[in-house]
């Protein structure tokens, strides 16, 4: 019995505080994410995602660093009180969800990794000077992604190598690159662990930003955007752009007002985007990292003693 209380509260907790946040963002994410409009668009990529992230890690953190402490140091061991509806319903909801991202994870998987062995067969290892490894295709889509988590790679359809120039190659050989490096297929394997209702727009509002970001990180001079921008039009023109794959970064997609957003951003170029990190703000992050830990160190055992009291008031 008290096992099965133990995991009923847990589950609980974590159902409580995972949805209300959810609900919380998915209902405050457009006015938060207007204050990130003039930062640079890698800084507000990394927001919305940490942003989409918070419901998940908030909840992880009390359920793991009070709702299970807490549990196990103050609850009786011998206690015969019955389980409420209450906590049993909260509890199986909760395992549901976090089997249901699971699943939901695991079916992603499957799915891309049988789309990207379809669009590999016959590839050929093209030379290229970077560390990833790039294949050449014989589908015409996609025209070039990047895939893979544990092992990238980026794939570059015969026609397109084709159609572009070897400095519009190169370029956008580079957002891939990008993509690779900021490890965006794995978050988007995250962001099927953590599914919940609602977030959709949250989260094409982050991969809108983590295309921006990509393009941002692949030039460093005008000449090199208009080029990526030229790469992109003949690649949207010719009708290359694949369906929506999940866990690969395609170079061109369907949605033509992100792409026109994206070439026009990259005719604008200009070195005033790019902007370095204030070099006192990781100071400052760090100073009030180690002040909440300070507090939280002082109060913990308060902390923990008013948390069993909630779960107390929540089982009974």
């Amino acid at each position: 019995m008290f096992l099965a209380r133990g995991i009923a509260v847990s589950f609980s907790v974590f159902l409580i505080v995972y949805c209300s946040l959810s609900v919380a963002v998915g209902c405050a994410w457009r006015g938060v994410r207007s204050s990130m409009q003039w930062q640079p668009s890698q800084r507000a990529a990394d927001f919305l995602f940490g942003l989409r992230m918070l419901p998940f890690v908030a909840a992880s953190l009390v359920t793991f660093a009070f709702a299970v402490p807490s549990f196990l140091l103050l609850e009786p061991r011998q206690i015969e009180e019955p389980l409420g509806w209450v906590p049993v319903a909260l509890g199986a909801c909760g395992a549901g969800l976090a089997i249901l991202g699971i699943v939901n994870a695991l079916v992603a998987v499957r799915r891309v990794s049988r789309t990207i062995a379809a669009w590999s067969s016959g590839a050929q290892r093209i030379p290229a000077d970077i560390a990833v490894p790039v294949l050449r295709i014989t589908p015409a889509v996609p025209a070039m992604t990047a895939t893979g988590i544990v092992r990238p790679r980026i794939l570059v359809s015969g026609a397109a190598e084709s159609l572009l120039s070897q400095k519009e190659l190169s370029a956008a050989l580079n957002h891939e690159i990008a993509h690779v490096r900021r490890r965006d297929n794995l978050r988007k394997l995250v962001l099927r662990l953590v599914a919940f209702p609602g977030m959709r727009g949250l989260e094409q509002a982050w991969l809108e930003a983590t295309e921006m970001a990509a393009d941002d990180a692949a030039v460093f001079s005008a000449d090199e955007a208009l080029e990526l921008a030229s790469a992109l039009i003949k690649l949207s023109r010719s009708n290359q752009a694949p369906p929506a794959v999940d866990l690969t970064a395609a170079l061109v997609h369907s949605s033509a007002s992100a792409m026109n957003a994206r070439v026009e951003r990259l005719v604008a170029w200009s070195d005033a985007r790019v902007l370095p990190g204030e070099p006192g703000s990781a100071w400052y992050a760090v100073g009030a990292g180690f002040a909440a830990l300070a507090i939280f160190a002082v109060s913990y055992s308060q902390l923990l003693i008013g948390v069993h009291a909630a779960t107390e008031w929540l089982v009974r």
